[in-house]
């Protein structure tokens, strides 16, 4: 029998429900939040007003800044960087969290930029709040159609881009000082430049050693990916055959499960005494050999995974080879014959 338009009960809560159709056509099958009879039915003229102005005047429903997180947290929840957008949505919340999305205007923008840098943030953390701000924003109108337009969002200048990787001699005196385990992560990470998750959540079902190509389901930004393996590669994965049925790489026979940055880690780095390094720097260090080796940044975007240019960009001061042919044109030894005397040409 179906089950009357309007607000009912549910043995199973203790919230009132909603079962409607509204104006616009749409079917509302869903909790109203509240065990006030009373309010469930304000929420659903709500809904119903809503729904009207928007199907005979072309008036969107006003959504608030806390419904959005919702949805983009939950459509962000199998990323690996999901705690670190939940932390960001956090910050966000007492600049916002009472505010509809056609009310976050410049002025809020720039409310929430000083009282950040208030706190002692540096301007890569403010820009990254920011980031994660325009990108919810954008998803809104673009995807979701909850509004029409969003302010404009400019990340603040100054931020000190870190530039921090390895030479060939600095890796192979790291590579000397870890333990095994450890060892065969470095190894792998400079032959891929793979991230940590990456390559600790490997598993041989998603390895093909004879078509030299490994598969990631989960990257950080989300999108599956293949990795090609080059002859480093290969024989670090040879090396690990027979220690697990499932993972790649473990540590005493049992995947690793903890972070890689540990005790072993930094103890190596000061045996090798290597200053100011992270594991993921291996990545930057990997990307940095490529460039020196002559790898476009087209190439290296593919190999990375990286999703546009950008990230890619910072790596082009490692090749100038397609520079110095239009270096050598004002060398000494052409005569200069390209060079026009500008001094003929002043005034008398």
């Amino acid at each position: 029998m179906a089950r009357n338009e309007g607000i009912y009960r549910r043995p199973d809560s203790g919230n009132w429900w909603i079962n409607a159709t509204l104006p616009n056509g749409k079917r509302v099958r869903q909790s109203a939040g509240t065990e006030i009879r009373e309010d469930a039915e304000a929420y659903l003229a709500k809904l119903k007003l809503d729904a009207y102005r928007e199907a005979f005047f072309g008036i969107k429903p006003q959504r608030s800044w806390q419904e959005a997180v919702v949805r983009y947290l939950e459509l962000k929840r199998g990323l690996r960087s999901y705690s670190d957008v939940r932390r960001i949505c956090r910050t966000l919340d007492p600049y916002l969290g009472s505010m509809m999305l056609n009310q976050i205007t410049g002025d809020v923008i720039w409310s929430i930029i000083q009282g950040e840098t208030k706190r002692g943030n540096k301007p890569a953390t403010v820009n990254r709040t920011l980031s994660t701000m325009r990108a919810l924003l954008r998803m809104a109108r673009d995807e979701w159609q909850w509004i029409d337009s969003l302010p404009k969002i400019r990340m603040l200048g100054g931020e000190v881009e870190r530039d921090r990787w390895l030479t060939r001699e600095e890796a192979e005196r790291l590579i000397r000082v870890c333990p095994p385990h450890l060892a065969a992560l470095v190894r792998y990470a400079l032959a891929t430049g793979c991230r940590a998750s990456e390559i600790t959540g490997l598993e041989w079902n998603r390895v093909d050693l004879d078509r030299r190509t490994a598969w990631l389901n989960h990257t950080k930004n989300g999108t599956p990916r293949g990795v090609p393996l080059n002859e480093d590669a290969i024989e670090v994965l040879r090396e690990q055959i027979g220690k697990s049925l499932t993972h790649c790489f473990t540590y005493e026979g049992k995947p690793i499960r903890w972070q890689i940055t540990n005790t072993a880690w930094h103890t190596a780095l000061a045996a090798a005494g290597i200053k100011d390094f992270r594991f993921h720097d291996l990545r930057h260090t990997w990307a940095s050999w490529h460039r020196q080796a002559g790898t476009s940044c087209d190439e290296l975007k593919d190999l990375g995974g990286w999703k546009s240019r950008i990230m890619v960009d910072r790596y082009a001061k490692f090749s100038t080879e397609n520079l110095l042919s239009a270096a050598s044109r004002i060398e000494r030894g052409g005569g200069g014959r390209n060079v026009v005397e500008l001094s003929r040409f002043r005034h008398v």
